[in-house]
């Protein structure tokens, strides 16, 4: 393949020739040059009028130089163009060997059939792609195309034209528009989301947030209140999270009744009770849990859990006065459990 490309003078630049050409050498630098399979193609390009006289003086240097590499494998493409022009003999590159005195000096002869039929009637393997037509109504500069017609003559210049047919449409198959038109049903997808109204969660977000940092003043409370009213879902959009529900029981009670309210068809409402029962038992807490046991039926072991954490949080009091108070608070608490048959 290497070897197609350097012959033809369009497909390569000439550094690019030249490293091709190099190539071809040095991958038998270690064999005999008589074992090199690329022999005869180094010399047939060594002595190519069409060819520079840079690129043929390249290859007699690797084929009659006792040390190649040494002498040109180490120098870039700019460095063999100016070695060329230091050489002792300038008549060097303007008197190279003919192709029969090549050939015999190499001891290379021409095996029978070893042309190939391409060959034989002077056709490329490559063919070119030529540049399309000018537009109808367009010339192009008619001197231009005559120098290049000119310059392409030659004995390889008369290649057939490569018909390029239209390749044909592919027969349709029965299971090849399975794709395209599917059998299964497929339901409109519809971001019910989109073009929605955000500002509301986003004021939501923010009272909450504020009412988890401290009490919030009657106004903002009934705004709050008001909201989770009109839409019972924002509560899931609201930003609170089981871990901050004591915050939000000790600074605003009434929110927090009124979000587990809203909370009870919720997955997570276990583990809203759960940090509830467990929290630190205050006045806030109690009433909480109060108004919650009035309002909805609580589970039987969440009450029994938190009448039991209230007795042990009124036993580890150290303090009379506020063991006293406690006590009362807690009393209260189960009186009114009594009193609603709870």
């Amino acid at each position: 393949a290497l070897s197609v490309l350097i012959q033809d003078l369009n497909l390569l630049k000439p550094f690019q020739r030249l490293h091709g050409i190099f190539i071809l050498f040095h991958e038998y630098k270690t064999e005999p040059l008589s074992s090199n399979p690329f022999l005869r193609f180094l010399v047939e390009t060594a002595a190519n009028k069409s060819l520079g006289a840079s690129d043929r003086y390249f290859c007699l240097q690797l084929l009659s130089s006792p040390s190649p590499i040494a002498e040109v494998g180490r120098l870039s493409y700019a460095s063999y163009l100016t070695s060329l022009q230091h050489l002792e003999d300038p008549s060097l590159l303007t008197s190279l060997p003919a192709r029969d005195h090549l050939l015999r000096s190499f001891n290379i002869h021409r095996p029978v059939g070893s042309v190939s039929c391409l060959g034989q009637a002077a056709l490329l393997p490559i063919l070119p792609d030529p540049d399309p037509l000018p537009p109808p109504g367009e010339t192009s500069d008619q001197s231009d195309a005559a120098s290049a017609l000119i310059e392409n003559i030659g004995l390889q210049g008369f290649e057939a034209p490569f018909v390029r047919p239209r390749p044909p449409v592919l027969g349709v198959m029965e299971d090849e528009l399975k794709w395209i038109y599917p059998e299964i049903p497929l339901p409109l997808l519809w971001d019910s989301s989109m073009c929605e109204d955000t500002s509301r969660i986003s004021a939501i977000k923010e009272a909450m947030l504020r009412a988890l940092r401290g009490p919030l003043v009657p106004a903002q409370q009934q705004q709050v209140l008001t909201e989770l009213e009109q839409d019972p879902k924002l509560v899931y959009h609201c930003g609170l999270t089981p871990r901050r529900l004591p915050d939000l029981v000790e600074n605003n009670p009434l929110i927090a009744i009124e979000v587990l309210l809203k909370l009870m068809n919720s997955a997570q409402i276990k583990e809203y009770f759960s940090v509830l029962v467990n929290m630190e038992m205050s006045l806030h807490s109690m009433e909480v849990v109060n108004r919650l046991t009035t309002a909805v039926e609580l589970p039987i072991e969440f009450v029994h859990q938190y009448i039991t954490n209230c007795i042990k949080s009124c036993e580890n009091i150290k303090d009379k006065y506020m063991q006293n108070r406690l006590v009362r608070l807690v009393c209260v608490f189960l009186q009114s459990l009594i009193r609603n048959k709870i």
